[in-house]
């Protein structure tokens, strides 16, 4: 059911990681489940990409840099959920994906995790969830 707030806003749709090479970046999403939902060229050989999890509604924009702009890797704060975090850590490293040597396990409230980096350096954080 959706609910009215003061601005009108509902939910989030897209996350925008800026990426130098779009098409490497797309292979590597793709090769994690992602879909490809978009890929819409405008002009002077840029590109709006979109990419999706199988299962989610908020999606990350694959973009270029602004001209000019220098593409620096940040810590996105983009969370991915899986219910096996040990058999998706150990498919992502057999992949050659750059992920931490091991699942953190801190206990508590704090769920099993790890890092990755796409091919820019921006790093997701792997969660698992039920």
């Amino acid at each position: 059911m959706a609910t009215d707030t003061a601005t009108g806003i509902r939910r989030i749709g897209l996350v925008c990681v800026p990426t130098p090479d779009q098409d490497k970046a797309i292979e590597f999403y793709e090769s994690l489940g992602f879909e490809k939902r978009t890929d819409t060229p405008l002009g002077g050989g840029y590109r709006w990409v979109e990419v999706y999890p199988p299962e989610g509604t908020a999606g990350i924009a694959l973009a270029p840099p602004r001209p000019g702009s220098d593409v620096v890797p940040v810590e996105t704060g983009i969370t991915l959920y899986t219910s096996d975090i040990d058999a998706t850590h150990a498919a992502l490293k057999s992949r050659g994906v750059d992920v931490d040597a091991e699942v953190a396990r801190m206990g508590g409230p704090v769920p099993p995790m790890f890092w990755l980096r796409d091919p820019t350096g921006h790093s997701l954080m792997v969660v698992e969830h039920a």
